[in-house]
């Protein structure tokens, strides 16, 4: 991991000096400052509403008993996205661009969910309110507390879906 992140650094900066010498030659100096501004401008914006959104989503889905997972890791990309576009340069403001676009995000965030592994930190309570698969609701407000063991520690088992 630390191979990948060291390249990174090498490599964005390098690309992002060589992207503004392209476009300063072809358009000039103040019009590439004015263009890098602007980007971030929009993109703070941009971020700033889809990530309304999706709180709102997430206490939507908070309300139905559901766990917002999905949308937990939308808001962690879009908190990148954000940083990605106020972060000056061409290279960076178009991959905080895509990762605003809704179809692309929810790729990357089912992809960061199927390497997340869950973990128990200790005993817990389920309450009802739960989603089942099937589709019904339960909510009659009862709280269901229990003990469990875990019998098998496979990893695939334990993964985000």
């Amino acid at each position: 991991m630390f191979p990948i992140i060291l390249l990174l650094f090498i490599a964005v900066p390098v690309i992002e000096i060589s992207l503004f010498i392209q476009v300063g030659g072809l358009i000039g100096l103040w019009p590439t400052i004015a263009l890098v501004l602007v980007t971030a401008v929009v993109g703070a914006s941009l971020v700033r509403s889809q990530g309304i959104q999706t709180l709102m989503t997430v206490q939507q889905r908070l309300q139905q008993g559901e766990l917002p997972a999905q949308q937990i890791f939308e808001g962690i990309i879009l908190a990148v996205a954000g940083i990605l576009l106020l972060t000056p340069g061409f290279l960076t403001d178009i991959t905080g661009m895509v990762l605003l676009l809704p179809h692309p995000r929810r790729i990357a965030a089912k992809y960061l969910m199927g390497k997340m592994v869950l973990t128990n930190m200790g005993g817990g309570s389920f309450q009802s309110g739960y989603h089942d698969p099937f589709g019904r609701s339960q909510q009659d407000g009862h709280t269901f507390d229990g003990e469990f063991e875990r019998k098998d520690d496979d990893d695939e088992q334990h993964r985000l879906k």
